[in-house]
């Protein structure tokens, strides 16, 4: 999923930009992005979002006027705001043009999308459309990971953390430790995949679709995203210590290598959650409840992304 789509230097943009993402992120970003587009005489128009409730009605208006004008939908936000604009942008002939406003954008950065909003703009003016993976579950999309069990518990602390003390790496990194070393529960999963059944407990599972994510935290199956699969990552019941000794893994890029973290490729694996009736799902960094069985499969149809020029893309950081 290489090859770039042709796309016409004026195509307009239309850009969903979610005020969610952090009210003085977005105050300070829309003058930036109008007064770069507007200098380069491209046809545009923003369409603010103050409330994150009407974001997916914003981003079928937007989805519309594109289809009508041979044009692009930008989502200027975090993750989860990139991540509702792909829900809608999934298998049309649209493209998606991705201005990051979240704390972590492992969505952008994985693409080399400048973090800074005025290098962001210029690049989307330069930039081609190009198909990339998209991970499913239940249906959903999700471009970064999605997961049972002890991650989605962590996100829903971190939101409530970051409600109290405010939005940053640190505050983010401190709720996940304190998560990390509160949690006791175990999640006792069947697993069907490629015609096999198992049975395993649990405290997570968690399945990445971004390379970048993957590489930081040491997982080797990092590299068969490039072969249209997914990565799993599974851990054994461990104590508190032992989860201690995970965290400090991944920090330093060697998660893969603990005995009591299982990785595994797939392109498609069912899970059912025993005695659950509804589960917890993370995707995105979005929480939902869904019934099971889960279902975390490859899109049968990518995205099209707005991918800058070489000469636009930034190193990882």
């Amino acid at each position: 999923m290489t090859s770039s789509t042709p796309l016409s230097p004026r195509a307009p943009f239309f850009v969903v930009i979610n005020a969610g993402s952090g009210r003085d992120d977005a105050d300070e970003a829309i003058p930036t992005i109008r007064s770069i587009l507007e200098a380069s005489g491209r046809e545009f128009d923003v369409l603010e979002v103050a409330d994150p409730a009407r974001l997916p009605e914003r981003i079928a208006e937007a989805l519309e006027r594109a289809r009508r004008a041979g044009g692009v939908v930008v989502a200027a936000g975090g993750d989860g705001t990139i991540n509702a604009a792909a829900q809608q942008l999934i298998g049309s002939d649209v493209p998606l043009g991705v201005l990051p406003q979240g704390t972590f954008n492992y969505f952008g950065r994985e693409h080399g999308i400048s973090q800074d909003v005025a290098e962001s703009t210029r690049s989307l003016l330069r930039a081609s459309a190009v198909p990339v993976q998209v991970g499913r579950v239940n249906g959903r999309v999700f471009l970064v990971n999605a997961s049972l069990g002890l991650y989605p518990k962590l996100l829903e602390d971190r939101e409530a953390f970051k409600q109290q003390f405010g939005r940053s790496r640190m505050a983010a990194a401190w709720s996940g430790l304190r998560t990390l070393l509160g949690e006791r529960r175990q999640l006792q999963l069947e697993i069907e995949s490629e015609g096999k059944r198992r049975t395993v407990r649990t405290p997570t599972l968690f399945v990445g679709n971004n390379r970048l994510q993957l590489e930081r935290i040491g997982i080797a199956e990092a590299a068969m995203l490039e072969n249209g699969c997914l990565a799993g990552v599974m851990l054994r019941p461990i104590g508190d210590l032992a989860m201690l000794g995970l965290a400090l893994r991944g920090a330093f890029g060697r998660l893969g290598e603990a005995e009591t973290v299982e990785t595994f490729a797939m392109k498609r694996i069912t899970v059912t959650p025993r005695g659950k009736r509804r589960v917890r799902v993370a995707l995105d960094g979005e929480v939902l409840r869904m019934a099971p069985p889960i279902v975390f499969d490859v899109a049968p149809e990518p995205l099209l992304l707005m991918l800058p020029a070489p000469e636009d893309r930034v190193e990882v950081e």
